[in-house]
């Protein structure tokens, strides 16, 4: 969607604060021996606590209230009975909808013991993001804030999944644009200020090629190799992105 006015700011702002107290709230809850299944309840209590819905259940028929990834798996994994053990990465994902706004984020939890390569990967998808972001400003090409991603996480010897984009939001969870995470010539849409949309690397440790499981939802890294995941929610301004999904709102 494209912003219109500073009501809808405000409601983005609202669920966009949810998301990211839930992501906080469900990492502390991290350690070995949580299921991904008590971690699926608590961010289903705390949604309805707020009046919000998962969002990829209501529009997908997600089997859950938070896509949770563990190791190999990129991004929506579903909750059950496996269990948190230590050493692993796990990529949270919430997408929630508050009074008809949706917003979108998604972190990477890192279970101590922590091996180097799992550090690296999971600073990795944050510093992409970051890059990401500095050049996601009015009149910049979609493409060039892929570049700069994609520039960023071989730099630190990994590779971005290209079949996984960031994309427009606000009204449904999927809007235009598409933001792919490489400098892809067909991604000539432009920013606008106004506009929101999620920048949202999702990386492995050594290919850029993914799978659907057999339950067709989780996608993994198609050589089994680790991933991580950094995403946010944003609004396109004429300086600095508003980013809606963090606790310093900028």
């Amino acid at each position: 969607m494209s912003i219109q006015s500073e009501f809808e700011l405000a409601a983005l702002r609202r669920v966009g604060s949810l998301v990211e107290r839930i992501l906080r709230r469900l990492a502390e809850r991290i350690r070995p021996g949580v299921s991904t299944l008590e971690l699926d309840a608590a961010c289903e209590e705390l949604l309805a606590r707020e009046g919000a819905r998962s969002a990829p259940r209501e529009e997908y028929g997600f089997p859950g209230a938070v896509c949770i990834s563990l190791n190999e798996e990129a991004v929506h994994g579903i909750p059950g009975r496996r269990t948190i053990a230590p050493g692993d990465v796990v990529k949270l994902d919430v997408t929630a909808e508050l009074d008809g706004f949706v917003a979108d984020a998604a972190r990477t939890v890192v279970v101590p013991p922590v091996a180097t390569v799992s550090r690296r990967i999971a600073r990795a998808a944050r510093a992409a993001f970051e890059r990401g972001l500095a050049a996601a400003t009015h009149g910049a090409a979609v493409r060039e804030v892929g570049r700069v991603v994609e520039a960023e996480v071989q730099r630190r010897g990994f590779r971005v999944l290209r079949e996984l984009t960031g994309h427009g939001t606000g009204r449904r969870i999927h809007e235009f644009p598409s933001v792919p995470n490489y400098d892809e010539p067909r991604a000539r849409a432009r920013l606008e200020a106004g506009m929101v949309l999620t920048i949202e690397p999702i990386i492995a440790a050594s290919t850029s090629e993914a799978r659907v499981q057999d339950d067709g939802w989780t996608i993994v890294a198609r050589d089994g190799s680790l991933c991580a995941h950094h995403e946010e929610t944003i609004v396109i301004t004429r300086g600095r992105p508003i980013v809606l999904t963090r606790s310093l709102g900028a």
